[in-house]
């Protein structure tokens, strides 16, 4: 009952959520609009449509976000490929709302099966599959569970309570739009010269709708109107009790139902129950002969945790920070292990790992966390996350993001003096603390089409091979790309010529993850060159390291053979 209550007060916070507002015109116009005959009489919808739109809706977005993921792995297909079948489904619901006689066609089909129309006339069902599966809403605590557990396989009776009742949390407010719709379409009926403007209209916000989602028109949108229910948001992920609740869905066991005792980034050591396990690893590096490490063998020295992965920007500003600890404490029994849980698919290949690796300096032990099955057992959500745990095996000290090193290294000082009162600790480190302000750099930007965002070409930024023109004014904090480029689900590259790529920014530091093999040219202020050489598996690469924060555009020349992944900003 809990998870119950907690998914429909998240639903109802969403549906209100200024995300939803794309999707309002189609609510409302077709839980009435009549059916598009083409022979010309017009009948009205069924009494019954809002509901069943809705119904749709709701069945359509909970099976996609707890099993469209698993599914589409399984069968080896892309995981976008339900959302571009039920934009087609729009556009061809709108076109037969606004051509009757392409409803017509639409429907033969199905008339042998005994079902003669499937356009508006009909239950409205079918709409409301169609858009569940591309209505994507903000992102908030209970969404983000619900997420997790989909993309894991930990779909109990749990998870799947507290995603039915998000989504009809969410659909409340739009059943109110559907009825009204209705309500409106009933008022109207007597003025019959207007039904036909009535189905053009809800023609074409169906179809407006479907572009706009191939455009990410949405988000735009989503970044222009302030967010008003961010404070209910807030409030929802702050509180004990739903954190307890949303981690029933299957991520709380008995190793780590206590570690939402600790506080993210206290001052002062707590006490968060014996540390999880370290499992499900693929491989282990920086240890004898690739032996695997069982935290209950350290017991009696401190154990730092560290969650992490080679091409994020945050690991590689804190990373430095860790190698100093252990370059520091490790004669004094403080014991570093990496479990490196990848981001990207190419993050899970060893020898990339272990290249990133020897590129940062990192010589204690790292564990290949392929799977997130440590990630999981310790309930994390960061990149990255330190776990402090004393000599009697017990976290201690938990910090997620960039940060508050001084903090965990006095607390690291004071575990190593109780566990051996006679160890003589070197001076603490002085390791520059490079975390940038929130907000105060260029979001990190991918540039496969799967996590794509601020990209600001005109094109439509999709899988596949086409081409690309530079916009004519850029927006800040953005990209481009000009030239013949292929993209793929996590990169892009140039198809057999040189393409090029212009990034608008706002930081100090500017990187990028590529892979292959040849010669990049980087144009920056006045024209400058730059060449930079690639050669091997996907690793960062630094393109602009300033002292401060600014703004600039660079233009990179990409021959072909070269994947470009992603920019992060610091």
């Amino acid at each position: 009952m809990e998870l119950i209550i907690i998914g429909l007060l998240g639903g109802l916070i969403t549906g209100i959520s200024p995300c939803i507002l794309p999707v309002l015109p189609v609510i409302f116009l077709t839980g009435g609009a009549q059916s598009a005959k083409f022979d010309g009489e017009a009948l009205p919808a069924r009494r019954s449509r809002p509901y069943l739109v809705i119904a749709g809706l709701v069945l359509s977005f909970t099976a996609v976000t707890l099993g469209g993921s698993l599914l589409l792995g399984l069968l080896n297909l892309p995981q976008d490929i339900i959302r571009w079948v039920g934009i087609a489904v729009l556009i061809l619901i709108g076109i037969a709302l606004i051509v009757p006689r392409f409803a017509h066609i639409l429907e033969k089909p199905f008339q042998r099966f005994g079902q003669r129309e499937v356009t508006n006339r009909g239950s409205g069902f079918g709409v409301g599959l169609a858009l569940g599966a591309v209505f994507v809403p903000c992102a908030g605590p209970v969404l983000a569970a619900i997420i997790v557990a989909g993309s894991t396989g930990r779909i109990g009776i749990g998870t799947i309570a507290l995603t039915l009742s998000f989504a009809i949390g969410v659909a409340v407010p739009l059943l109110i739009f559907a009825l009204a719709g209705r309500r409106v379409v009933e008022r109207i009926r007597a003025f019959r010269t207007k039904e036909r403007g009535l189905r053009i209209a809800a023609g074409i916000a169906m179809i407006a709708l479907a572009v706009g989602l191939v455009f990410n028109v949405p988000q735009a949108l989503q970044r222009l109107v302030p967010d008003y229910t961010a404070a209910f948001q807030d409030q929802l992920s702050q509180s004990d009790e739903i954190d307890r609740a949303l981690d029933l869905g299957g991520l709380v066991n008995d190793e780590n139902k206590n570690l939402d005792q600790c506080s993210n980034g206290a001052d002062e050591l707590e006490s968060c129950g014996t540390a999880p396990s370290i499992r499900g690893i693929d491989q282990w590096l920086n240890t004898p002969d690739g032996a695997a490490i069982d935290l209950k063998d350290l017991r009696g020295e401190v154990v730092l945790i560290d969650f992490w992965a080679y091409s994020c920007i945050n690991c590689q500003r804190s990373i430095p920070h860790v190698v100093a600890w252990d370059d520091a404490y490790r004669d004094a029994g403080l014991n570093i292990i990496g479990i490196h849980s990848p981001e990207y698919a190419f993050e899970k290949d060893a020898k990339n790992v272990a290249a990133g690796a020897k590129d940062f300096g990192i010589t204690y032990p790292v564990a290949l966390d392929n799977n997130l099955s440590t990630w999981t057992n310790y309930r994390n959500r960061y990149w990255p996350a330190h776990y402090l745990i004393d000599a009697s095996g017990t976290v201690r000290h938990i910090a997620f993001g960039e940060g508050n090193y001084q903090t965990t290294e006095k607390l690291i000082r004071e575990l190593l003096t109780d566990a051996d009162p006679d160890v003589k600790l070197p001076p603490a480190t002085e390791t520059t603390d490079d975390t940038p302000e929130v907000g105060s750099t260029t979001r990190e930007t991918f540039i496969g089409s799967s996590k794509d965002v601020n990209f600001a070409g005109p094109e439509a930024y999709r899988s596949g091979t086409r081409s690309f023109s530079f916009p004519e004014k850029q927006p800040a904090d953005t990209f481009a790309l000009d030239g013949e480029w292929e993209v793929q689900t996590q990169y892009a590259t140039p198809e057999s010529t040189t393409g090029r790529i212009r990034l608008d920014y706002h930081a100090a530091e500017v990187r990028m993850v590529v892979a292959g093999s040849g010669e990049v040219v980087l144009r920056g202020k006045g024209g400058e060159m730059r060449k930079i050489e690639i050669d091997g598996t996907p690793r960062s690469y630094s393109l602009v390291d300033e002292d401060s924060l600014g703004k600039g555009v660079l233009t990179i020349e990409v021959p072909a053979g070269i994947q470009i992944y992603s920019f992060t900003f610091g």
